[in-house]
């Protein structure tokens, strides 16, 4: 009988004890206009115990238990007469040791009108930080982790590109002209293979040991603050990778979609990627549920944001990295794939607490009206307000790829690109959108336009005259190629050469590079520093003129800077009549060719060398 007593103590006091294991966010900040803060705390047991709070200004609202006994959420409600400092909290199990946690408070290092976010004033630099520079070879492999391997040879596999590599090389970022940096994501993927690219989180709070440290990445977003560079994040609200760590004990039936087929280990449903069903007013309910609820790939289950304590976790965790890292804008993955009522309430809480902050949604589309659509200002005929700043001009990028592209009928051409643009009524804030020559998804612009650099640099020198925010992918500046693949994704994202020691070409020095990457290099930094200070392009008026003769014509202006670009698709050289652009006001004005310095009159005429672009300014110093 003694022996059974003991056995049943031992079996109860097992029951009834209780770990932590996370608790996230892992600290809060006072001063928010949403007060109410809800932890997500998981550990054995923790479910059964009872949590209390004792701090002055902090309360405990409301407790909710989950199907698994494993996590609580906790909801804390901080008054506005909180400070800053660290509290414990107490949980308590039926039987046993009381818990504690001590979690802190901390006092905002800027108030939210500073965090002020991209737009057309700046050029945003887009790296795949494994393929851009290693600039610490003690984290390539972490032999903690399920890829245990780095393999340059192998393009989907990881090459070593870091965060030390990013801020060794913010120099070059810095003097090409660009003006904030997007990265794909930082968080680590803790995955078998092939997650170098970051879109298979596993840990939202957490910093991909082979990128760096958090130290590091604050390293990073201080020292880009400090040469003007914004630090745009990459955030995914639509799926995890399938080894995150909550998917091997989910606190919720339906904290995924199609999460029952997950569990029974059945056959997944994948989503009809019919993007239209989000605006599309005949869409039948089985097309919304499959574009919004099933999942990408098998590895990337697909978050409900649904759950109302899913909709929070996102939210909270994206305002963390913002404060965390000062950040200056954010750009939303898949944007129209998560619930669309949700992505309304995860932008509108974002900019509540940012006003000046700004948000980029990758809409896929090659239709301005979905593009549009997006746009915070909209004038949806469901009434639909995303919140949304910014949206992907992929309708523009594929224009001026086909009208360059159009050899034998370039006037045709070239009258794309004036009908595209000319589709700027649809949207209620054109500077504000996104565009691109290419990105991390899709061909390098250098392969779209058949390896032809004239029709690169026009393509180029175009979009960042546009009223629009423009975004350069690295190695674009230096004709880097997926001609070998076209589209291939472990092809378009290759290392970026010098980022690696003994590269025998680098990009950072010009040593290797042909004359055509130099000069494209040159070209494109010429251009993009004659931006960062002109008013005219950031938000001057515009004005275009129908293509004629193999001509296209557009002028931005304010105050007394005037910036002319001309595409011009004629071979030979032409003497283009300046007579039907009277309305400019530039008669007799005296213009400079911003990338060969050479000054023109503008009189009568105007001699075009050849096929190229042309970008003339009345800022003659």
């Amino acid at each position: 009988m003694k022996q059974v007593t003991i056995c049943l103590f031992l079996i109860v006091s097992f029951i009834s004890s209780a770990q932590i294991d996370r608790v996230e966010p892992p600290n809060w900040w006072i001063g928010f206009h949403e007060q109410e803060l809800q932890l997500l705390v998981y550990g054995e047991n923790i479910g059964k115990t009872t949590p209390s709070i004792s701090y002055d200004g902090v309360s405990l609202k409301k407790v909710h238990k989950t199907e698994s006994p494993n996590y609580l959420f906790l909801d804390l409600l901080i008054s506005k007469n909180a400070k800053p400092g660290t509290f414990k909290i107490a949980f308590k199990p039926l039987k046993g040791k009381v818990v504690t946690y001590k979690y802190e408070l901390r006092q905002r290092q800027k108030p939210a009108e500073d965090y002020v976010g991209f737009d057309s004033s700046d050029a945003i630099y887009l790296i795949t930080p494994d393929r851009f520079a290693n600039g610490d070879v003690s984290n390539d492999i972490n032999k903690s982790l399920l890829e245990k391997k780095i393999d340059r040879k192998d393009d989907y596999a990881r090459h070593g590109g870091d965060i030390r590599g990013i801020i060794d090389h913010l120099n070059y970022i810095d003097e090409m002209g660009f003006t904030a940096l997007w990265s794909s994501p930082l968080l680590i993927n803790d995955m078998n293979s092939g997650s170098y690219h970051g879109y298979a989180m596993t840990d939202f709070y957490k910093v991909d040991p082979r990128f760096g440290s958090l130290e590091e990445y604050k390293e990073l977003a201080e020292k880009s603050r400090e040469k003007g560079i914004k630090l745009i994040m990459d955030m995914v609200a639509n799926h995890v990778g399938v080894e995150h760590w909550w998917m091997k004990d989910l606190p919720f039936s339906d904290w995924i979609n199609f999460q029952e087929r997950f569990e029974n280990k059945e056959s997944l449903v994948y989503s009809n990627h019919q993007r239209t069903s989000n605006q599309d007013r005949y869409a039948s309910e089985v097309d919304k549920k499959g574009m919004t609820d099933g999942w990408f790939v098998e590895t990337m289950p697909d978050l409900n944001q649904r759950n109302p304590f899913m909709a929070k976790y996102l939210i909270q965790n994206n305002i963390w990295w913002i404060e965390t890292l000062g950040l200056g804008g954010i750009r939303q993955d898949t944007y129209p794939y998560p619930d669309k009522e949700f992505m309304s309430e995860w932008a509108g809480a974002i900019m509540k607490e940012y006003p000046n902050f700004s948000i980029v949604g990758e809409e896929w589309s090659y239709n301005p009206l979905l593009i549009g659509y997006w746009q915070e200002g909209a004038n949806n005929r469901d009434g639909y307000d995303s919140n949304l700043t910014s949206t992907m001009d992929f309708a523009m990028q594929a224009n001026i790829v086909s009208a360059l592209k159009e050899e034998e009928q370039w006037a045709t051409g070239l009258v794309k690109i004036y009908k595209g643009l000319a589709n700027d009524f649809i949207y209620a804030c054109p500077e504000d959108i996104m565009i691109f020559p290419d990105n991390h998804d899709m061909s390098r612009i250098f392969t779209q336009l058949n390896e032809n650099v004239v029709h690169t640099k026009m393509a180029v020198a175009y979009l960042l005259m546009l009223p629009r925010t423009p975004q350069l992918y690295y190695g674009t500046e230096i004709l880097m190629d997926d001609t070998a693949k076209p589209g291939d994704h472990g092809l378009i994202r290759t290392d970026f050469p010098g980022g690696w020691k003994n590269d025998p070409v680098s990009a950072f020095t010009g040593e290797g590079l042909s004359k055509e990457q130099k000069e494209m290099q040159q070209f494109v930094k010429i251009i993009l520093n004659y931006r960062k200070d002109s008013k005219a392009i950031h938000t001057g008026k515009t004005i275009h003129f129908a293509p004629e003769n193999g001509i296209y014509l557009l002028a931005r202006e304010l105050d007394n800077e005037k910036v002319v670009i001309i595409l011009n698709k004629n071979a030979e050289p032409v003497q283009l009549d300046l007579e039907r652009f009277a309305e400019l006001g530039l008669e007799g004005s005296t213009l400079k060719n911003i990338i060969s310095n050479e000054e023109v009159n503008w009189e009568d005429s105007l001699e075009l060398s050849g096929e190229g672009a042309f970008i003339y300014t009345t800022k003659l110093n």
